[in-house]
């Protein structure tokens, strides 16, 4: 994929989260992707920090979007590299300090099929 395609489906993807379409975010999500991240290890300890396919995916963020009705994200940088875009962005909830984030995501066949969080 050229750089503007991957920056593109990661633009879409922080369109749909910070409008909480979740319909629209899981439509860039291959069926069986796979998503990583420090907070679900905390939230849900049993995944070891991973989920995998749209169902858990589904219902991850529609927790998140329950439970934080303040989310949104702030892209800071997009990095991409053959067939994956890293994305750092500043993620903001009313009453918290804000949280600097990194997130790659590996697409195939214009669907992402793993994204992986890192912070701290």
């Amino acid at each position: 994929m050229t750089d503007h395609e991957l920056n593109a489906i990661a633009t879409q993807w922080f369109d749909a989260f910070n409008t909480k379409n979740l319909d629209q975010l899981l439509s860039l999500y291959h069926d069986q992707a796979e998503h990583f991240s420090p907070k679900l290890k905390v939230r849900q300890p049993e995944t070891n920090g991973l989920i995998k396919g749209k169902a858990a995916l589904r219902a991850w963020w529609q927790d998140a979007f329950d439970r934080l009705p303040s989310l949104r994200y702030k892209i800071v940088r997009l990095t991409p590299n053959q067939d994956r875009v890293f994305m750092e962005y500043v993620r903001h909830v009313v009453g918290e300090d804000d949280l600097y984030v990194g997130e790659m995501l590996e697409i195939k066949n214009e669907l992402i099929v793993k994204s992986s969080v890192f912070h701290q």
